[in-house]
């Protein structure tokens, strides 16, 4: 009953206009800001729904055959979630976790990977409703972004061959033969894994293929399948949309200039426990800079990356600016980090992070493999003309604002 319900919506038109109406609605939230955000903040906000669309098309609709699985490496330019320019998200999307597959592949030589099975809130009947119509009260029950981690497998705890080759197995039950093995459970949505670069252009990337081990035979798609892809990709839209919306207004963006390390948070969006990630949000007139201040904590690899409103990726990224890592950074003599957030570079060492032309967005400090708590950090915010022409001396006069708390 609930598939020819999901047929007859996609055969007369009514599962498309659901989609069209939820990415309408996704699209008006912008003015829930007013006058908060600005010319560059509107326009990176619509190619940011764009982006969500073209996330959602490829996932669910294009990646999302229950007989074909593959692992894809998300599409170009999203950088949901202040998703580090060092490392890349390779998806496999599930209909459920009621299938055993195989990861087959070569490691390269990066030096770290970790593999993470994926739950989110998915009704069995979602092909089969209208969703728009109950907007973001929707998203309880039903919300692909919200993805929360049951499982995950380190790369340390593969075991390989002498050419880098591996095979892991993916099922409920664990293999009596002591294969490599990552749990899913029955209502897995599909996995992610990240792989981390420390220094990029050195090294090569993994390459992983991914296969049902029952040897079912693909299959032409229903109109019940598009039907359910097209619920999927307006509900990811949507959720995105709130997502980034209730981070700035009802969290983040209470609390500018200061990040915050809450393990829950970061597990709640797909988040795996083999690190620290602060966030936060930041704040500078044209004519200031922030001075932030830390130490790192001893670890495989750490960045600090400013992003826009959205949680993306700033456009500078391409151009090599916009974040510092444990493999770019300038270090002081005692080890400590200073990163200076401003429109031109000062010229006083340092660490400078241009913010492409934005006055505010979302920041992070991010730490893998880490050994013990992350770092406190320290925020100045002065004049850019007194940071140049004193030096950090200039931060003397500036009452600093010290965060990096871990609330959780």
């Amino acid at each position: 009953m609930t598939e020819d319900v999901a047929r007859q919506r996609l055969l007369s038109g009514r599962a498309w206009e659901d989609y069209c109406e939820a990415v309408r609605m996704a699209g008006r939230m912008i003015d829930r800001f007013g006058d908060e955000v600005d010319e560059l903040d509107r326009a990176e906000w619509y190619r940011f729904m764009t982006r969500l669309m073209r996330n959602g098309f490829e996932r669910f609709v294009e990646n999302c055959e229950p007989e074909r699985p593959r692992i894809r490496l998300t599409p170009w330019r999203q950088a949901i979630n202040f998703q580090s320019p060092d490392q890349d998200h390779l998806l496999a999307e599930f209909i459920d976790g009621s299938c055993d597959y195989r990861i087959t592949g070569n490691r390269g030589t990066i030096p770290y990977f970790v593999m993470a099975a994926w739950t989110a809130n998915q009704p069995k009947d979602l092909g089969a409703r209208d969703w728009a119509e109950a907007g973001t009260d929707g998203l309880k029950e039903f919300d692909p972004a919200m993805l929360r981690t049951t499982a995950f497998l380190q790369s340390d705890a593969i075991d390989f061959d002498e050419n880098g080759n591996f095979e892991v197995i993916l099922s409920q039950t664990q293999p009596a033969d002591g294969r490599n093995w990552l749990q899913i459970t029955p209502d897995c949505v599909g996995i992610l894994v990240r792989t981390v670069h420390h220094e990029r252009h050195k090294e090569i990337a993994p390459e992983m293929q991914i296969e049902r081990m029952d040897g079912v035979q693909p299959r032409p798609i229903t109109p019940a399948d598009m039907a359910t892809g097209l619920a999927k990709a307006a509900q990811v839209v949507l959720g995105y949309a709130e997502l980034v919306r209730s981070w700035w207004q009802d969290n983040l963006g209470k609390r500018p200039n200061r990040i915050r390390f809450s393990r829950a948070v970061y597990l709640s969006n797909g988040g795996v426990p083999d690190r620290h990630h602060g966030f936060g949000t930041w704040e500078k007139a044209p004519d200031e800079a922030l001075v932030l201040h830390f130490t790192p904590t001893p670890c495989d690899y750490w960045i600090f990356q400013l992003c826009n409103m959205w949680q993306e990726n700033l456009d500078c990224y391409e151009d090599g600016q916009g974040y510092v890592t444990k493999f770019t950074a300038r270090f002081e003599d005692d080890g400590s980090v200073r990163v200076i957030v401003a429109d031109e570079n000062p010229g006083i060492g340092g660490n400078w992070v241009d913010p492409g032309g934005h006055r505010h967005g979302g920041m992070s400090l991010r730490l893998i493999k880490t050994a013990g708590d992350p770092p406190p950090v320290t925020l100045h915010r002065v004049k850019l003309a007194d940071l140049k022409q004193q030096g950090f001396a200039a931060l003397e006069s500036v009452e600093p604002l010290v965060s990096g708390e871990i609330t959780d």
